[in-house]
């Protein structure tokens, strides 16, 4: 879904020494992630990011701000404020009926699973923040609302659940990520709104997933947190590398790949060969699935809504890793 990139005012990479972004005051040097379809009237691409919008948007030039606010339409992956999205996306995550992860998963796994989340709830209460705490969010509620539902939930969705239930990504909850804000602004300024994708053709891909590979892949995360717990595993890419690379408007393939699908790169060289080919399937299928297929059609039906509406003017607020 990329087109031609414009309002590049600057090349990208004026970060400091420090890897830190100059102040806001400065931000008209950066590159916006922002792309426009050159028509009368224009209509744009912007590049979102799945982090809450606090941590980025003084960072957005204004340029990207005007675009928003001067479009008739704003259209998103997924109606993010409608409740059916929430309950078709929550449905598709579910086993079907009668089922238990208990059931399914082999014991060893199953064990390990529940002591990595037993010790992820006893931990929660010391990673939530003081302005956390102050808008009413408490730990037993938040790990209510992402986990308490585990044992009935597909191996792949509880892979990434998993992954997400990290100290920094804690601290970040109770404040929406950029692109629901963008929606709930939209709808405060009584914009028209839509999707260009439906809540089956996000989700069905990952349920595409063979079982041996889901297993695969759960069992590498849990290698990995466990790890982390144990203090003798540093994380190639963090929360904080993504936004950093954002707010310096550095479109780094490697680690927006990773942010767009939410699912982690199980590639490393410490895997024995049959286990680096599992790994290397999965991050080709979701290559495939979650990026060249997913650009084919939501292009597509980008340009039957420019066809179909050429007196007005979109603004596209799509994952910034999808191009």
């Amino acid at each position: 879904v990329c087109w031609m990139k414009v309002f590049c005012l600057q090349p990208a990479g004026h970060c400091s020494f420090t890897g830190l972004c100059f102040s806001p005051l400065q931000q008209s040097e950066l590159n916006s992630f922002l792309w426009t379809i050159k028509r009368d009237p224009p209509s744009y691409f912007f590049g979102t990011i799945h982090v809450p919008y606090t941590r980025v948007w003084d960072f957005i030039p204004e340029n990207s701000k005007k675009a928003f606010q001067h479009s008739h339409i704003v259209y998103f992956e997924l109606d993010l404020t409608d409740p059916y999205t929430i309950s078709a996306l929550t449905s598709c995550q579910l086993l079907p009926q009668g089922e238990n992860l208990q059931d399914v998963l082999p014991r060893d796994i199953y064990r390990r699973l529940k002591r990595h989340l037993e010790y992820v709830k006893l931990m929660m209460p010391s990673w939530m923040t003081p302005d956390q705490r102050g808008k009413g969010l408490y730990a037993d509620y938040l790990f209510n609302a992402i986990a308490g539902n585990w044992e009935r939930k597909r191996p792949v969705w509880v892979m990434l659940m998993v992954n997400s239930l990290t100290e920094v990504d804690i601290k970040s909850r109770g404040v929406p990520v950029l692109d629901l804000y963008l929606a709930q602004e939209a709808e405060r300024l009584r914009k028209q709104t839509g999707a260009v994708e439906k809540v089956e053709e996000q989700c069905h891909p990952l349920n595409g997933l063979n079982f041996s590979q889901v297993i695969f892949a759960l069992n590498q995360t849990l290698l990995q947190q466990e790890s982390l717990r144990a203090g003798s595993l540093q994380t190639p890419y963090t929360t904080e590398d993504l936004i950093e690379h954002y707010n310096c408007g550095d479109l780094n393939s490697i680690i927006f790949s990773h942010d767009t699908s939410q699912v982690p790169n199980f590639i490393n060289a410490t895997l024995p060969p049959n286990e680096r080919i599992t790994a290397q399937e999965i991050d080709s299928y979701f290559r495939q699935e979650l990026i060249y297929k997913r650009n084919e059609r939501m292009g597509k039906r980008v340009k039957d809504l420019l066809e179909e509406y050429p007196d007005k003017s979109f603004f596209f607020a799509f994952g910034a890793g999808t191009c």
